[in-house]
């Protein structure tokens, strides 16, 4: 074996073991998420039952609750105007195409990063803008597994 053979070798042990460590500490930390997450949960439903059994709050609640009522009785009224029909129809297409862009220019910015190996890029005001990604864990659906 020669010694680029070895360097090699050495290179693939290596990142192969960067990468079971990082396994690892995804694990944990996914673990981590679920217990803290777990416990907050168990808190959070004994600091709504302090709320709930307190005379004051659950009166003040009720009073929001109709007041909520009252608010969107009102805001289903004004809806029923054609010109705010129309508006509000206006707006949700708009935040319809922004996110459909956003999307696009996701995948664009991926792409960019990939082909040119760089993390900026500047803009048409002469802006240096920054490429950043948000990575995240979901569970797989179940009813996809092979």
């Amino acid at each position: 074996m020669d010694e680029e053979q070895v360097n090699q070798t050495a290179d693939t042990t290596s990142q192969a073991a960067i990468i079971i460590n990082l396994e690892q500490m995804i694990k944990n930390h996914v673990s981590s998420i679920d217990r803290i997450s777990e416990e907050a949960k168990k808190h959070k439903e004994m600091l709504d039952d302090i709320f709930e059994n307190d005379e004051t709050y659950r009166a003040h609640s009720e009073a929001a609750k109709e007041a909520a009522k009252i608010k969107s009785a009102t805001r289903a009224e004004i809806m029923k105007q054609p010109q705010v029909f129309e508006l509000a129809e206006k707006v949700k297409s708009l935040r319809s195409e922004v996110k459909e862009l956003k999307a696009a220019l996701s995948d664009y910015l991926q792409e960019f990063r990939r082909m040119s190996g760089a993390n900026e890029i500047e803009g048409e005001d002469g802006e240096v803008r920054e490429i950043v990604y948000n990575a995240k864990l979901v569970k797989r659906n179940s009813k996809f597994r092979p």
